[in-house]
């Protein structure tokens, strides 16, 4: 699953904001008072905010040890930019009231792609990650031509959602698709000849002119674990290893607050991983833990699999069939989460999918059982929790690309400023 992202840096039009230039130290805990870091300190209060929420100057400052003043010229500019907005004033028992500044909405707004299987979908997003317009797309399996046509009917349509202002403040388009999609003819059913227009086509360069914005293209799995880790809910654990049910099963590292992309943008890829099937036999991941699997069975038991790839919220599949389908696919992750535990000191594994969070909670709990009966000795086993994003989660995470190489620094910075 290729990560092509783009070395440009997308620009924002229509208000002054400040130079998006990749800062030296982005990795640093402080802040810095030098005037030639403004982009850096910037990016770091912007990520201060994101990860804890509202915040008062004093606040921010204690937390990164900028001045009182240069932490005045930061916040000003960033409520004079929109991308920050006050709050009611905190009243103390001395002093003057605090202010907690917390992030604009409407401050940018950012365009996902999801290319799937069997599904595109494109969304925008304000700065919150809050979904404001959606489209989606089915189909037997993708070519280049039908998501690019996609895209250009699709786009006038969510942008008109916005008012002309907020137009401009549309920061670029992440893609998420599928590492070498001309490889899955046989499981797709789909003609070679057509499959193989996906291995030279350059659908960054492509969508870039037909938008007009910057675009990024990453792993779908990895991209759904990008969301978890910029528009997740609750506490995130720092290391967690993460799988997304689409029609294959797909995955996602984060190691030390850091999603974790590898040499190519494959990292973390556990389809192929090796694990115990019902059988007893070694077989990879994808073949006993993906929504493809579930369709095989229910096909084989005369019930329609097709409403699986157009709606995850409510599914139509029979108590028996899906009962043991969920067996399979948690016995499966379970084998995977051990393998991997060998390896890494994983705090938590986070499950998430195209499916209904009913579920999602019981693979959940099946996948966390299957794994205390099997043999840990030596290993911390990992906690084994559920993914807070959803059935959406690929393609907010596409969506979260343009906003984190903007607006966000290393997100092990934030985290040590915890």
């Amino acid at each position: 699953m290729q990560n092509e992202r783009c070395g440009e840096h997308p620009v924002m039009q229509g208000h002054d904001s400040p130079p998006d230039r990749p800062a030296t130290d982005a990795a640093a805990l402080r802040g810095s008072n030098q005037s030639g870091m403004r982009a850096h300190n910037e990016r770091l209060v912007l990520s201060l905010v994101r990860q804890h929420g509202a915040l008062a100057k004093s606040d921010i400052a204690r937390m990164t040890g900028l001045s009182a003043q240069t932490m005045s010229v930061i916040m000003r500019a960033l409520e004079r930019d929109g991308l920050l907005q006050r709050g009611e004033p905190v009243r103390g028992k001395i002093g003057q009231p605090s202010v907690p500044m917390s992030l604009q909405p409407a401050g940018a707004f950012f365009l996902g792609l999801k290319i799937g299987r069997r599904s595109a979908d494109l969304v925008l997003v304000d700065f919150l990650g809050q979904v404001r317009g959606t489209h989606r797309r089915t189909y037997r399996y993708p070519t280049p031509g039908a998501v690019v046509a996609f895209v250009a009917e699709a786009l006038p349509g969510l942008t008109a959602l916005l008012s002309p202002a907020h137009r401009d403040r549309i920061s670029g388009m992440g893609v998420a698709m599928p590492f070498q999609l001309w490889n899955w003819v046989q499981a797709l059913g789909a003609p070679q000849a057509e499959m193989d227009a996906w291995r030279y086509h350059d659908m960054q360069t492509e969508l870039a002119a037909a938008t007009g914005l910057p675009v990024y293209v990453q792993n779908d799995a990895t991209s759904a674990c990008g969301a978890e880790l910029v528009f997740g809910q609750g506490d995130r654990p720092k290391d967690f290893l993460y799988f997304y049910f689409g029609t294959f099963i797909g995955g996602g590292l984060v190691l030390n607050s850091q999603l974790y992309l590898g040499r190519t943008g494959n990292a973390a890829g556990v389809g192929p991983m090796p694990v115990t099937g019902p059988d007893g036999k070694m077989r990879r991941l994808l073949d006993t833990s993906s929504l493809s699997v579930l369709a095989d069975m229910m096909e084989a038991a005369a019930e329609s699999s097709d409403h699986l790839w157009e709606r995850p919220d409510h599914w139509l599949v029979s108590d028996g069939v899906l009962s043991a389908w969920l067996d399979i696919a948690a016995e499966g992750l379970a084998s995977a989460i051990l393998s991997a535990a060998t390896l890494l000191e994983l705090e938590a594994v986070l499950i998430d999918g195209w499916m209904p969070i009913a579920v999602r909670a019981e693979v959940t709990r099946r996948t966390s059982e299957a794994l205390s009966r099997l043999d840990m000795s030596g290993i911390t086993p990992p906690q084994v929790r559920e993914g807070t994003v959803g059935a959406q989660a690929r393609s907010l995470g596409a969506a979260a690309i343009p906003l984190s190489q903007r607006y966000l620094i290393d997100q092990n910075a934030a985290a040590r400023s915890a």
